[in-house]
């Protein structure tokens, strides 16, 4: 505890560089993987390559890849872009199926009623399906939030600057305390940013927030039966 009091500094820095690698990978997981797993729901050809190849990428070990993407890009070892492209291509193996399997999940006598109303395709997404499919693409944010976390953590290894230092510091030096810090607020950091997201999908789905009690009750209410008309008989 006397080491994480005498370096509250550090492990603010440390948190919020942590958070600065993780956010734009996980912004930019969830922006290309829409385009993508439309693509994947709309053309079935398609699906069986886009959400293979994609699921595949989470298969590749993350310290390599930290290794190897300097050599593609042309940057050095230590850059931070290295390590959000790593971190979006990551997001991306979990996000496309995710986007795919929302909108599945759209029932198609919504879409098709949506089409006789004279929705366009880019009416018909942006209007229907994806506020319908909000939920499931929630999750699945959610998913790659807590993921992109952990794996920031990597970066710790190369020497960027991230809560991931702490780990390799306190191994180095023998400091229990910090390897602790590191680990709790990785934790924390990872459970704020999941209740942000569930916040966030709660707020975009105004629907769903009826109290249960006012939707049994609807339920549960009988329908008033139609007054008869004149002439009918009684």
């Amino acid at each position: 505890m006397t080491w994480i009091l005498a370096n509250l500094p550090l492990l603010s820095s440390r948190l919020l560089e942590h958070l600065g690698l993780a956010l734009p990978a996980i912004v930019l997981s969830v922006v290309l993987a829409l385009p993508l797993g439309w693509i994947a729901h709309r053309y079935r050809v398609s699906r069986w390559v886009l959400v293979t190849l994609t699921g595949l990428l989470y298969a590749i070990p993350s310290l390599p890849l930290f290794v190897l993407l300097p050599a593609l890009l042309g940057t050095g070892i230590r850059d931070a872009s290295n390590a959000i492209v790593a971190l979006t291509l990551y997001g991306l193996a979990l996000m496309v199926r995710s986007v795919a399997d929302a909108l599945d999940a759209v029932p198609p006598l919504v879409t098709d009623a949506a089409k006789a109303q004279g929705y366009g395709p880019l009416a018909l997404v942006l209007k229907v399906q994806l506020p319908l499919a909000v939920p499931a693409l929630t999750a699945g944010a959610r998913v790659v939030a807590v993921s992109t976390i952990s794996l920031v953590t990597v970066s710790g290894v190369l020497g960027l600057p991230s809560l991931g230092l702490l780990f390799v510091d306190g191994f180095q030096r023998g400091i229990t305390e910090e390897i602790v810090a590191g680990l709790v607020l990785t934790v924390a950091l990872a459970l704020v940013l999941d209740a942000l997201l569930a916040l966030l999908g709660r707020a975009m789905t105004p629907w769903n927030r009826a109290d249960p009690t006012t939707r049994r009750r609807a339920a549960h209410t009988p329908r008033t039966a139609a007054a008869p008309r004149a002439g009918e008989a009684r």
